[in-house]
């Protein structure tokens, strides 16, 4: 008898693990249920269509007919899971007012996470929104296509922030952002962000750092900030981060973890053993401090997917850790941060040398070269790679793509000067940056 499987959530952990279940099983019964609209979309690219850089909104989202037909399986979306029976094997949802049951041999938890939205005094849901869903994206651009707004806030300096910055920009806005923290993207330690925060004003964009939003008044388009400051804004972009959606798990009896995900092993098994989870509901384990992580990026619920069908198809594989390789584009400027930062090593006690370096993108003396800022963060006495970032307007993704591999594969600084990478002045210089970094580092390490 074939195994039946239900994916509650689809996206890119839900959608993602069905697809690789059908590869390796071609007998399983899958039904995937999906409490939006859309089964499967490029979430990453909804700020690109909203910057008009996509003009097909459809691009962005696999219909789910197709999907279904592809890779023979059951798709429901608008079907909201309220409750997992454990001792029956059974889910219960709810659809078009109508509730079911269906029974399962094997269950995979992909809830996703929900954007935080505090409850700020004279917030307008008209004119405020979150951007996590096709259905958010929907609502920005019919907001901006029947009202023209003229400015825009942005609340919360992350991916998701620098993105809107950057797209509402693009379609005329006048922007500002604001951020707690003492600069934007957190993931980026201070020294490295500057850069940041610089191109950013350049661009025209107000920036409220150290700040933080008190309350709305005007019906929502007068904004009082913590400094006492006031903004207009005639919309607010919520972009303050997210939270795990675990109601589904702790409801179910289901461990969750000290970072508020549900905690899972290595094989993305729950506490119970007949249920998966996976995605940015889940709780990982960071691959330098072995330490409990959220990561909420879209290669960690890939992996997990793949993870996820070779355990159930009887050719396991184990998650070893993830070192959270980020990469986004701010108008120019390319960011980018693998492995551990400044402060999470000293928030885990971890003693650590740091180097900073400016380079260029290609020989100085071929026409073009651009600027290129890099820093890693080491092992005092092995001087093994614990993370790193590169920031520039050219070349900064592939230095990231080195230094995540060298991080994966544990290796040193003296390893990353060894590193023997490709030369030609159009692409990098005799000595790329990356080796001239390594060199560098160890000198501090008195090598």
């Amino acid at each position: 008898m074939s195994k039946k499987i239900i994916i509650v959530g689809g996206v890119g952990g839900g959608a993602t693990v069905a697809a690789q279940i059908r590869r390796t099983n071609k007998t399983a019964e899958i039904l995937v249920l999906e409490r939006n609209g859309y089964v499967s979309f490029a979430n990453c690219g909804m700020p690109y269509y909203l910057s008009g850089t996509i003009t097909d909104r459809q691009k962005l989202i696999y219909p789910e007919e197709k999907f279904a037909q592809k890779y023979d399986l059951t798709v429901q979306t608008h079907a909201n899971v309220t409750k997992i029976n454990r001792n029956q094997k059974s889910v219960v949802y709810e659809k078009h007012q109508t509730e079911h049951s269906v029974y399962y041999d094997i269950l995979i938890l992909s809830p996703g996470a929900s954007p935080v939205l505090p409850d700020i005094e004279g917030l307008q849901q008209a004119n405020t929104f979150p951007l996590r869903t096709i259905e958010d994206m929907d609502e920005i651009e019919k907001f901006i296509q029947f009202n023209n707004p003229q400015s825009a806030a942005i609340i919360g300096g992350g991916f998701v922030g620098l993105e809107m910055v950057e797209s509402l920009h693009n379609r005329g806005l006048s922007c500002s952002l604001i951020d707690s923290s003492e600069h934007v993207l957190k993931r980026i330690d201070k020294e490295m962000a500057i850069h940041i925060d610089e191109h950013l004003q350049e661009k025209g964009i107000t920036l409220y750092v150290n700040d933080g939003l008190k309350s709305f008044s005007d019906d929502g388009t007068s904004l009082l900030l913590s400094s006492e400051k006031t903004i207009q804004a005639d919309m607010t972009i919520m972009a303050i981060g997210i939270k795990p959606n675990t109601a589904l798990a702790i409801d179910a009896g289901l461990e969750i973890g000290e970072t508020g995900g549900i905690k899972v092993n290595q094989y993305m098994q729950t506490t119970d053993p007949h249920i998966f989870a996976l995605g940015d509901a889940v709780e990982v384990t960071d691959f330098i401090t072995g330490e409990p992580a959220h990561i909420a990026l879209a290669w960690p619920a890939h992996r997990q997917a793949f993870i996820i069908s070779s355990y159930l198809s009887g050719n396991p594989i184990y998650d070893d850790g993830i070192i959270g390789s980020s990469i986004l584009r701010v108008f120019d400027l390319t960011i980018t941060a693998t492995g551990q930062n400044k402060q999470t090593l000293i928030d885990n006690g971890i003693e650590f040398e740091e180097t900073i370096m400016k380079g260029y993108s290609h020989a100085a003396y071929y026409p073009g070269s651009k600027e290129l800022w890099m820093q890693i963060v080491f092992d005092k006495n092995t001087g093994q790679l614990f993370g790193g970032s590169v920031i520039g307007f050219e070349g900064a993704d592939k230095r990231m793509a080195v230094l995540a591999t060298a991080i994966k594969g544990k290796l040193t600084v003296a390893d990353l000067a060894s590193l023997e990478l490709g030369y030609s002045p159009i692409y990098s210089s005799a000595k790329d940056p990356l080796n001239i970094l390594g060199y560098k580092a160890m000198e501090q390490l008195g090598n």
